[in-house]
């Protein structure tokens, strides 16, 4: 059986997950995001594992769902589909997750990427929600992610029209942080991935979960989070040791306690 993604865990604390259905553009069938939840459940229990770089091929990152596997599936299948689970599992995970973007990110796989915590694209990026085309809505996030990250009026135009994205129309929205050479956009997602990796683990972890409320909470609210958080960080080992290092002008050794 094909390995639907490959996964290689380097010396640096990141793992790399490839999606690997190439002759299906990397569609995103329940098999294929039932694997990557599992790849993350396991990387989440990884003392190894500091963050994740996802990617596809040079030419596609994931073109949408697999259209095949929807076909034979009626309202009432959709309504018992695991799908929903699974999205929810790859939100929850704990460690960041650096998406790098070369060639299509269509439908799902466009809402993959917003599940995804910081985004680099290849200067071959292509973004779109084609769902309309097909008599159908975004259904893996697409309205409500894209609306709170870029707002109302270009996810009505986006959605409603199916618009192609370029990778420079998708940075000046802010919905990627950095356009790179296409043939190197994996090795700069390492990269950042590695800095992110030799951070206090807790800290990394904390962060992600106070900058993520503000799609679920008010500001007051957030604040509160983040200063909680702030208090928290104080009780562990790993501020301890920052501060340590900082007086004895050291590089800090971060160990997640």
């Amino acid at each position: 059986m094909q390995e639907l993604i490959k996964a290689e865990i380097t010396i640096d604390g990141v793992m790399l997950l490839t999606l690997n259905r190439a002759e299906k553009r990397n569609a995103l069938n329940n098999a294929t995001l039932q694997y990557l939840c599992e790849l993350l459940e396991e990387a989440e229990h990884n003392a190894r594992v500091k963050a994740i770089v996802l990617t596809g091929n040079q030419y596609c990152f994931a073109a949408g769902a697999d259209l095949a596997e929807l076909a034979e599936m009626d309202s009432l299948a959709l309504q018992l589909d695991i799908r929903p689970k699974l999205w929810q599992k790859i939100d929850a995970f704990s460690k960041p997750i650096i998406a790098a973007v070369n060639g299509y990110a269509l439908g799902a796989g466009f809402e993959l990427v917003l599940h995804t915590d910081i985004v680099l694209c290849g200067e071959n990026a292509k973004f779109a929600l084609p769902e309309i085309g097909l008599g159908m809505l975004p259904g893996a996030g697409g309205t409500q992610r894209l609306a709170r990250l870029v707002g109302q009026q270009l996810t009505m135009r986006w959605a409603m029209t199916g618009e192609m994205l370029s990778a420079q129309q998708v940075e000046q929205h802010g919905i990627c942080s950095e356009v790179v050479p296409t043939a190197l956009t994996v090795e700069y997602a390492i990269q950042l991935a590695k800095k992110i990796a030799q951070q206090a683990p807790l800290a990394i972890r904390v962060i992600k979960q106070s900058i993520k409320s503000i799609h679920e909470t008010t500001l007051s609210q957030g604040l509160k989070l983040e200063r909680q958080n702030f208090v928290w960080l104080a009780a562990t080992n790993d501020r301890k040791e920052g501060i340590n290092a900082f007086f004895e002008k050291r590089k800090p050794v971060f160990r997640g306690e």
